[in-house]
């Protein structure tokens, strides 16, 4: 499943998005309309207040499926969570930048395990914060919104966010390297149409594109 990876525009369903009660059926939809990327949330409740997965339900997914496990790590200490997802067989895990102790190490350890390895960003964390680890990111996840707020629909994506997702691509170009971009937080179907055209590589998407009710019919709605 890793020829995913050479492909220029990817999509990532969110696990949380789906109805936690059906997950095999939900997910057997997703790879029937050909999604190969899943997007795994993992939060420790004190980052973001929520805890919406638990590892023995993402050990048993991966047991069931060959989607490329796409996990995103939003927690205060890593060391814990990496490990557990390293034992699971994921393919990427991406860390918080903000939380991480030591952010280089981190990336080692990954990389080391055999697994692609990147940083998210919230929101308002400026780029300059990846100058020295940028080369070592598979990928960069750019938090569109605030981590923790994504059930308000009082928060919509910062409206600075066409700027980081140009300067950020901008970055990759000048220092000639393959670093994927990823986009998470209420991606829509605008969202694809503006940035698909080979600013943004993956999109991790949720409610504003998925209804669980009917997977096949919103991944269809979206297209390639």
């Amino acid at each position: 499943m890793n020829n995913i990876w050479n492909e220029h525009k990817i999509y990532s369903p969110s696990l949380i998005t789906l109805d936690m009660c059906n997950l095999e059926s939900q997910i057997k939809d997703l790879e029937e309309s050909g999604v190969k990327m899943l997007h795994v949330d993992i939060l420790d409740g004190h980052f973001s207040p929520s805890m919406p997965l638990g590892f023995e339900t993402v050990k048993q997914l991966r047991n069931k499926t060959d989607l490329f496990f796409d996990c995103h790590v939003m927690a205060d200490d890593y060391d814990f969570f990496v490990d557990e997802l390293i034992s699971i067989g994921v393919q990427q895990i991406v860390f918080q930048l903000e939380t991480a102790k030591h952010v280089d190490g981190l990336l080692n350890k990954i990389h080391n395990a055999g697994i692609k390895a990147g940083v998210a960003l919230k929101p308002s964390t400026p780029l300059s914060s990846l100058d020295y680890i940028l080369d070592k990111c598979d990928t960069v996840v750019l938090m569109l919104i605030n981590p923790g707020y994504a059930s308000s629909g009082k928060e919509g994506q910062v409206h600075y966010a066409d700027r980081k997702i140009k300067e950020l691509r901008s970055l990759i170009e000048e220092r000639g390297l393959n670093t994927k971009i990823s986009i998470d937080g209420r991606i829509s179907p605008q969202n694809i149409h503006d940035y698909g055209n080979g600013l943004v590589d993956i999109f991790v998407l949720g409610t504003t594109c998925l209804s669980r009710d009917n997977l096949k019919a919103s991944m269809k709605a979206l297209g390639k």
